[in-house]
């Protein structure tokens, strides 16, 4: 006869608790995707809710009034992001790779000094007059890639503290073969640490990807607003418009019935087309990203 398997009531109740957890993610989400497709007036009787109620496109359709726009916020976004994340974990990467070498003799000083800019900033009054009236890259898309160029001093530390857990016997004997500190860099060390580097890439892509403050402060062309920037202007004119129509200001200046006015839902289409992108691409960083941060910060 089979023995039945005991039931391991701790088990059970991680896996109900992780369950739960998990369900606090979820459900936000499905709640926010299905109040995108809710018309104004199920949501605003109604509340939210796991599937559309009185399901329409209202909401897209008022953020692509001008598809033009966004579609050119898109690849602006999409440049700037892809472009900025790929040179910031290349440039970070070098500069941490010297750091980590037992032989580098100033590897001290400058690990010192790249860790006091992380306690100390200028502000944003100073930053701004080195990159607009110095360097003149506002309105420019120059100034989405050359002031964090470098990665950042955290990123650079967690670069260095990987590649100090790889083997030093790796790189004595590629020296042995003649290998210049380059080569040993991009055929040895990148191929080694492909977990840090995809968790790096992956939390600065998202950052820049978010990042709207750049535009609102050094933008002023809107062929370069990034969509963060756009989606936050879009929703400003929505509300405006909300504004004029209950206040009755418009009323005589346009059909007020047959205009299409933005409503709540708006708030969660934008967030949609901001979020989407991102929820696509993380499963492809995921089984990376854990073992690049743990691995990274232990080691060393």
């Amino acid at each position: 006869m089979k023995k039945k398997k005991k039931i391991d009531g701790f088990n059970i109740v991680l896996h109900l608790f992780f369950i739960l957890f998990c369900a606090c993610f979820i459900i936000p989400l499905v709640l926010v995707i299905s109040a995108s497709f809710t018309s104004e007036g199920a949501l605003a009787l109604g509340g939210f809710s796991l599937l559309p109620r009185e399901f329409t496109l209202e909401a897209y359709r008022s953020a692509f009034a001008n598809g033009e726009r966004m579609i050119r916020a898109y690849i602006v976004t999409i440049a700037q992001a892809g472009l900025g994340t790929f040179l910031a974990c290349v440039i970070c990467g070098m500069m941490a790779y010297p750091l980590s070498r037992t032989n580098f003799r100033f590897k001290g000083f400058l690990t010192g000094f790249i860790f006091i800019t992380m306690l100390f900033s200028a502000g944003m009054i100073p930053r701004y007059i080195v990159f607009a009236k110095y360097y003149g890259i506002n309105d420019s898309f120059l100034i989405y890639i050359l002031p964090v160029i470098t990665g950042g001093a955290w990123n650079t530390l967690i670069f260095r503290t990987f590649f100090k857990g790889l083997p030093e016997s790796l790189f004595e004997s590629a020296h042995m073969d003649g290998a210049k500190e380059l080569t040993v860099f991009f055929k040895i060390v990148v191929p080694l640490s492909t977990p840090v580097f995809a968790s790096i890439a992956f939390m600065t892509l998202v950052t820049r990807w978010n990042d709207y403050s750049t535009s609102m402060i050094y933008i002023r062309d809107e062929k370069l607003y990034t969509l963060q920037f756009l989606l936050q202007r879009i929703m400003k004119e929505a509300d405006f418009l909300k504004n004029l129509a209950n206040s009755g200001e418009l009323a005589g200046i346009v059909n007020i019935e047959n205009m299409l006015l933005p409503s709540e839902n708006l708030k969660y289409a934008m967030c949609i087309i901001a979020a989407g992108p991102m929820l696509v691409i993380f499963p492809f960083f995921q089984k990376y990203f854990s073992q690049g941060l743990t691995v990274g910060a232990v080691k060393g």
